[in-house]
């Protein structure tokens, strides 16, 4: 017996929802770790008025068979901030935390990037996943499509998937914020 299209429909709200959730619930709790980790560092920072360094950590990870080479599963930890190391850019200093497939997202990305003063991320540009970017110190300006605006320690910014953007470091001290990436079944490969 088939079975109308309209059938499926609920199955597939819930499943839905039941993902967005959880990747919001993750969100909500690399904000919360973050968020605390600004509050924690401030004084620090302050104190010693230079950046504090950071350096990649190895994630203990299970291993996804995707019949090419195995690729490390990302699963719950710590990644501490004084295991961190930058490495020096052109434009700064930048370090990759993570970047791993989870249980429900294709690939799930962080880094952080230190923005010296005067430079910016490039020229305008898009990327197919969606990014959300965290000040710890700094003021960024943020440039969407043209559309600028002010993000100082704490401010949080969303980038669509293909948003026209770059950011510029308008401040007279180093900018470092952490970048989130989410890569799903609905991201462009290529």
């Amino acid at each position: 017996m088939n079975r109308p299209a309209s059938s499926n429909l609920p199955r597939f709200r819930s499943r839905n929802l039941a993902i967005n959730n959880l990747t919001a619930l993750g969100l909500f709790i690399v904000f919360g770790f973050i968020m605390h980790d600004l509050s924690s560092n401030k004084a620090t920072a302050q104190a010693a008025d230079v950046p504090q360094t950071a350096a990649p950590v190895t994630a203990p990870a299970s291993i996804v068979s995707t019949g090419e080479v195995p690729v490390e599963k990302m699963v719950s930890q710590v990644i501490l901030w004084e295991n961190q190391k930058f490495t020096p850019t052109a434009t700064g200093a930048r370090v990759t935390v993570f970047d791993a497939p989870t249980p429900t997202l294709d690939k799930f990305h962080c880094h952080i990037s230190t923005l010296n003063p005067g430079e910016n991320t490039g020229a305008l540009h898009r990327h197919p996943q969606e990014e959300f970017i965290i000040i710890k110190e700094g003021t960024l300006e943020v440039n969407i499509d043209g559309k600028k605006q002010t993000a100082t320690p704490g401010s949080m910014i969303f980038y669509a998937a293909n948003e026209n953007e770059n950011m510029t470091n308008v401040g007279k001290v180093p900018a470092t914020y952490y970048v989130i990436q989410f890569y799903t079944a609905l991201t462009p490969k290529s």
